[in-house]
């Protein structure tokens, strides 16, 4: 058994995924509507700020978590991004199922 080629069928079955799918199919709804994607990029550039500034000073401003959580509940009104995230989330959950998954092994090997 060749454990790179399990690893591109593993990507083959997550791209065939149902929750890849509805991910791609969410971003090609927004991206027919202007209005949704600039509101969708306006929160994807604060929220990767937000992360730079976890990553150099450990944690942001207290008010600046407060203004994305509030950004992220007026965005999720929106149907078409509500719907993006949802997907997207379901996507993430898969991904970390995979992972946990795929980390078993070397964790019994570390006891």
């Amino acid at each position: 058994m060749n454990v790179h080629d399990k690893a591109y069928e593993l990507a083959k079955a997550i791209k065939d995924s149902n929750e890849y799918k509805d991910m791609l199919e969410s971003r090609a709804q927004i991206e027919q509507d202007p209005s949704s994607q600039s509101l969708l990029a306006d929160f994807r550039q604060r929220q990767g700020e937000l992360q730079q500034k976890i990553g150099m000073d450990g944690m942001p401003p207290q008010e600046d978590m407060e203004q994305l959580q509030k950004l992220y509940e007026v965005l999720a009104l929106n149907p078409r991004i509500n719907q993006l995230f949802d997907a997207e989330r379901r996507l993430s959950v898969v991904l970390e199922d995979v992972q946990r998954i795929i980390a078993e092994p070397l964790t019994a090997m570390m006891k």
